[in-house]
């Protein structure tokens, strides 16, 4: 056997692999879960390791080299691998102990999941949890995260559901608003009190134009994407808000406002794959995160 291959680093390719897909260090750096300087050196490595050059620089990022692009396929196919031995390593374990990787929104991973966690951590202190939270789509094919909690039922192939049930959306604003301009009697009279909306992301704009209101971006003098500043917003004042009410009806600091027309609601989704869905470990998280979320959800 070649003595380079013996010294290759499985996190050397997955490295290669990417920085390929992705185009950048920067962004293959976020994706791995580590920095930018240390995939830069792990590039360097790779292609000191190869005796190759694996990226052409630029000002603007990377790019492939001949050579990098011929040897990708090969790297991908050693990921793929890599993953599928994950899966079925995790699979076969019988033991009651170990880590999860459970990823969710950030909004549900901070009003939810702590609790949750809390009691499970009580319950099986031998079971470690990674918790990401994020609203990216984690991956479930390649071990991003063992379980996900969703706002959708996952297509991908080999990936079990569960669908809990739909998540009650209302209209708030705080109480110190309502008390300065009164209380509206209406959706118009609400817009003319403020409103809180999203900056890049237009789910609120649509939602609210599927229904037939011809919303506009100037009706939010406030906007963020990001939801945990969103409802921070709403409480301080700044306009009123669409925010889950099993979290909104718990706050002294806001009222419900009136609406005259049906507010969406949100889906509830569990979501794992199936090669690891049966494992002692993850079937526990699973059972506890079924039965500490399920409460939440509309009465059917």
């Amino acid at each position: 056997m070649d003595a380079t291959l013996t010294q290759l680093d499985w996190s050397l390719v997955q490295t290669f692999v990417a920085v390929a897909e992705t185009g950048s260090l920067s962004d293959a750096a976020r994706q791995l879960g580590s920095s930018q300087p240390t995939v830069g050196r792990q590039i360097k490595q790779l292609e000191s390791l190869l005796e190759v050059t694996l990226f052409q620089r630029h000002p603007r990022g990377l790019s492939l080299s001949e050579t990098g692009h011929a040897l990708l396929p090969h790297a991908q196919r050693m990921r793929d691998g890599m993953h599928g031995l994950s899966l079925t390593a995790a699979s076969r374990s019988e033991k009651l102990s170990g880590p999860v990787r459970l990823t969710a929104s950030v909004f549900v991973a901070q009003h939810h999941l702590p609790g949750i966690l809390s009691q499970l951590r009580r319950d099986e202190p031998e079971i470690s949890i990674d918790l990401v939270a994020t609203d990216e789509t984690e991956n479930l094919l390649f071990r991003e995260a063992d379980i996900a909690v969703r706002m959708f039922r996952s297509e991908q192939l080999d990936v079990v559901t569960r669908y809990l049930g739909e998540l009650e959306i209302g209209l708030y604003a705080a109480k110190s608003l309502v008390e300065r301009f009164g209380t509206p009697e209406n959706f118009d009279d609400t817009i003319e009190l403020g409103m809180v909306g999203f900056d890049r992301n237009d789910a609120i704009l649509r939602g609210m134009q599927t229904l037939g209101i011809p919303a506009q971006r100037d009706w939010f003098a406030t906007r963020c994407d990001q939801t945990l500043v969103y409802w921070e917003l709403v409480r301080a004042g700044c306009g009123a808000g669409f925010v889950m009410s099993c979290v909104a009806d718990h706050d002294p600091g806001v009222v419900r406002l009136p609406v005259n027309y049906p507010i969406p609601t949100l889906p509830l989704w569990l979501a794992a794959h199936e090669a690891v869905r049966t494992t002692p470990r993850i079937r526990r998280v699973w059972t506890a995160l079924e039965d500490g979320l399920r409460p939440l959800v509309m009465p059917r």
